[in-house]
């Protein structure tokens, strides 16, 4: 099935729901910007055509390189910073994880291309541009991220100009781990944006999990490497990340350097550089005219039938015949991404997977696909001089989604995100390797669990929530600092799938469906797929920096609409 031929949604097999009574997403405010780019229809009677017609292949991938640091500002402080700081907690590791490093990202309005048949895009986005600025940190070298919001408070359309950003999902102290109320304004701007707006100073200490336990900067099993920061404002999340709101910041250390050249024996030489390549998925609609269109009203979820990587529509990508590593990002609403890698002709040639969400395995694994939920990541490595030179070959997703609620099975001729070409001139020896040994895992202490907690993701009242309750902001659980729990997710119903995700620290999955995890479901998590009707068992830990966090679906629709609970880790 060609994406352009991908059928209209039909209507929903049962009426959606109503008025939910939420006391927040209908406010008048909310309700009046998101319905300028609402279909008037409900969604239960939506039948939405299809976005123009786009050809294959048009332009390429955009590649990015890391945003610089800057030098450390004046005012910079644990406290608040300056005049137009919004209100904060002060940093609570400030002074152990003094700050090395400083970026300064605006988000603002910028103008964006999708595909060079489409006009161009209004987009809300990290320095104005979608994917936004790529960071690229070290565990040891601590930073501040100043984010600043230009949006101005007179934006129309679906979303929201009051923000609140999230790194997903690195070991950050609370305060600056963008928790979904602590949205702030662009308030110091008007019509000609001449003066600052608020902002809010980010400390990310750059530690491993377990500095309480292992002292210096924590478990090096603990550490990640794929992430990515996102807007996460209450109520308007799925807008905002849709709007643009979305780029990648990827972590190192002295086991994955960055540096295919290390002679660092505990380096493992990954490919790096140039063949280091963050790949963000995302589905978009477009309307008649070719701009952007959004239902967030639409309860169930959004799927969008154009694929965007990297914010282009199908694009192509020049290789060298040697190793790359691909940082895949599924960033879309609701639609899951089941990959794989094919010739023109169809045939399928294996991944090797080394990483889920943004944490190295023991091992690397040998795979014919690999899928991906939203706010899911996984790490591949191609090697490209297995084909002859000239050859193409595409990166595919072979799910078929005919709305938000699931996938409902696999196309019959799978559809074509991304076309590699093998023609460009090999540079120099390919120095890169794939080690059979990647990161040890930290071990799973049984005896260290305090609380077996169960937490049942399903509707009530015709809105989603977590053990029959709606999103409200207290805390509905309270582990204590330095302890570990047990956390039970369940998904009851048969009509929907719901990515779940839990800040702060990765989690180890026991048990899916009263079995063993899946061998690629083995390593540390941050977010676990509950198909319809599924359940998973969690070994958390909750080290190093008290207080307030969430847990919630990442079907950024239903996390908008009441599916999402607040954890207080209490000292």
């Amino acid at each position: 099935m060609n994406f352009d031929t991908q059928p209209a949604v039909p209507k929903r097999p049962e009426p959606a729901p109503g008025n939910t009574g939420r006391r927040s997403f209908f406010r008048a405010g909310g309700a009046a910007a998101a319905a300028i780019c609402a279909p008037s229809l409900a969604p239960s009677q939506t039948v939405v055509a299809g976005s123009p017609p786009t050809s294959l292949w048009a332009e390429p991938l955009p590649v990015q390189t890391p945003l610089s640091s800057q030098p450390l500002l004046a005012p910079l402080s644990y406290g608040y910073s300056g005049e137009f700081e919004c209100g904060r907690a002060d940093h609570q590791g400030w002074a152990r994880f003094v700050p090395q490093d400083f970026y300064q990202i605006d988000v603002k309005v910028g103008q964006h291309s999708f595909h060079p048949q489409l006009p161009p895009a209004e987009i809300w986005g990290y320095g104005g541009t979608f994917p936004g600025p790529l960071i690229h940190a070290r565990y040891g070298r601590p930073l501040v991220v100043r984010f600043r919001n230009q949006l101005a408070s007179t934006l129309q359309g679906y979303g929201s100009p009051d923000i609140s950003v999230h790194l997903h999902n690195l070991h950050t102290p609370s305060e600056s781990d963008g928790f979904p109320t602590d949205w702030f304004s662009a308030s110091g701007y008007g019509p000609t944006l001449t003066r600052a707006g608020e902002y809010k100073d980010h400390h990310y200490p750059m530690v491993y999990a377990g500095v309480d336990q292992y002292g210096g900067i924590g478990d090096p099993r603990e550490a990640l490497g794929t992430m990515w920061y996102h807007d996460h404002r209450v109520d308007f999340t799925a807008p905002n990340v849709y709007r643009g709101m979305a780029g990648f910041f990827l972590a190192f250390d002295e086991i994955d350097s960055g540096n295919e050249h290390d002679t660092n024996p505990n380096a493992l030489r990954l490919p790096s550089g140039e063949y280091d390549v963050p790949l963000m998925f995302a589905d978009k609609q477009f309307d008649s005219g070719g701009y952007l269109r959004f239902n967030q009203f639409d309860t169930d979820g959004f799927i969008g039938d154009k694929f965007i990587v990297n914010g282009k529509i199908q694009p192509y990508f020049h290789v060298e015949p040697r190793k790359y590593r691909f940082r895949v990002l599924c960033a879309s609403t609701a639609r899951v991404f089941d990959l794989q890698l094919r010739t023109a002709q169809g045939q399928v040639h294996n991944l090797t997977q080394i990483a889920a969400d943004g944490c190295l395995f023991q091992n690397p694994l040998t795979r014919p696909n690999v899928q991906v939920a939203p706010a899911e990541r996984a790490d591949i490595v191609i090697d490209f001089s297995k084909f002859p030179v000239g050859s193409e070959l595409f990166l595919t997703n072979r799910l078929y989604h005919l709305d938000g609620r699931k996938p409902y099975g696999y196309l019959d001729q799978p559809v074509q995100l991304l076309k590699f070409i093998v023609d460009k001139p090999l540079k120099g020896p390919d120095y890169s390797r794939v080690p059979t040994l990647l990161r040890a895992q930290p071990p799973i202490i049984h005896t260290e669990v305090k609380q077996t907690r169960t937490f049942v993701f399903g509707r009530s009242n015709g809105a989603w929530s977590v053990n029959d309750k709606l999103f409200e902001n207290k805390a509905v659980a309270k582990p204590k600092l330095g302890t570990a729990e047990i956390w039970n997710l369940v998904n009851d119903s048969g009509g929907w799938a719901h990515p779940v995700h839990i800040h702060f620290e990765q989690g180890r999955i026991l048990r899916r469906n009263g079995r063993d995890p899946l061998p690629w479901e083995k390593g540390r998590k941050d977010t676990y797929y509950l198909g319809p009707n599924e359940s998973v068992q969690v070994f958390m830990r909750f080290r190093d920096f008290p207080g307030r966090y969430i847990m919630h679906c990442h079907n950024t629709i239903h996390e908008d609409h009441s599916m999402m609970i607040r954890y207080d880790i209490e000292s």
